[in-house]
């Protein structure tokens, strides 16, 4: 069941990856999306920083549905990010796939290496 809910979880990200990219020759007045992407690199970083504040400050309120809904506008903005940057979440699911199984602390002395 769980492996049927991560296939799922994939493809929303696919599916909103590709969305992403559409919005790129999109009409800023017209588009939320393109209009950040008209704005530039800057605005999409700093809108990710305002989500990942905006998450924290969630976690460190403790309501559920709350840290569920900032976390949900952070992981769209950094999918932004991401697309702005010419990568995608199959990027970021590749090297969570090749960290799995690793231990933290040897990932971590590895990348220092």
């Amino acid at each position: 069941m769980a492996e049927q809910g991560d296939a799922a979880g994939a493809d929303v990200l696919r599916a909103l990856a590709r969305v992403l990219e559409e919005r790129k020759v999109a009409d800023p007045g017209r588009s939320y999306v393109a209009g950040l992407y008209d704005k530039g690199l800057d605005a999409i970083l700093k809108k990710v920083g305002e989500e990942a504040t905006e998450t924290v400050i969630a976690a460190k309120g403790g309501d559920r549905e709350q840290i569920v809904y900032e976390t949900a506008d952070l992981w769209f903005h950094t999918l932004v990010m991401l697309a702005a940057c010419n990568l995608g979440p199959d990027d970021v699911l590749d090297e969570l796939a090749r960290r799995f199984g690793l231990s933290g602390l040897d990932e971590k002395a590895a990348r220092k290496g």
